[in-house]
């Protein structure tokens, strides 16, 4: 392999790893932001406010986007490649744009994921019955400009674009395995700690034995010491009467 294919194989393995990318205020050039490509195939979270966006035509496929953040731009229509190239997107802010009627947002429904959708300061907020109108026409929708049907915010602890509830799950797993790792280890501790009482034991149990048969051989001694000097004594006596 060539050093260019070389450097291209690296940095294409360093955009997969990529989740969250933030380009906001570079300017597009033709409505393309240069080196956003579809290599960046684990991307979650995409934010391109105010980089002078008219459509969002020539925008890479992103299978695993789920936040897309295209505030301040001149979108003002041509919403019908969203569903095609990003069709996992959970939240779509769009505020501040040339958004002007309803119909606009149509191609809209056929993003099944869509929960979160954000048109401040754009035209279309000013039409009678806008948001009646608008959770009819999308009504896979939860928020719209921040509330629900029933004007309440969400939770500030709930998100809805999906991306925090899976990283919260996988710290989870992670606290979880560092508990079973803990456990694990202090079973082990147990355990080695009986092996040291069972070893202290079976010392002292040597210990007192070979004490003990310390005492048997002063013992073993003193009898052959008796029996000696009794034969000296008959030796004696023998010795007298002849």
């Amino acid at each position: 392999m060539d050093r260019k294919r070389r450097i291209h194989q690296e940095l294409r393995n360093r955009m997969a790893a990529v989740r969250e990318l933030v380009l906001d205020n570079c300017k597009s050039n033709d409505g393309k932001i240069e080196g956003l490509t579809a290599e960046f195939v684990n991307l979650e979270f995409l934010s391109l406010i105010n980089v002078g966006l008219i459509s969002v035509s020539n925008l890479p496929k992103l299978p695993k986007l789920k936040k897309l953040e295209l505030s301040d731009n001149r979108i003002y229509g041509c919403l019908d490649m969203l569903a095609e190239k990003l069709p996992k997107i959970t939240l779509l802010n769009l505020s501040g744009n040339k958004l002007k009627d309803i119909s606009t947002l149509e191609p809209l429904k056929k993003l099944e994921c869509l929960k979160s959708l954000d048109l401040f300061n754009c035209e279309v907020t000013n039409l009678n019955d806008y948001r009646e109108s608008v959770f009819k026409l999308l009504p896979q929708l939860t928020y719209l400009d921040g509330y629900d049907q029933e004007d309440e915010a969400p939770d500030s602890d709930v998100e809805v674009d999906g991306v925090d509830e899976e990283e919260d799950d996988e710290e989870e797993d992670e606290e979880d395995e560092d508990g079973e790792e803990e456990e694990f280890d202090d079973d082990r501790d147990e355990e080695e700690d009986v092996g040291d009482d069972n070893e202290d034991e079976g010392s002292g149990e040597e210990k007192e034995f070979g004490h003990d048969g310390e005492v048997g051989e002063d013992e073993d001694e003193e009898e052959e010491s008796g029996k000696g000097e009794k034969r000296k004594r008959e030796t004696d006596d023998e010795g007298e009467d002849n």
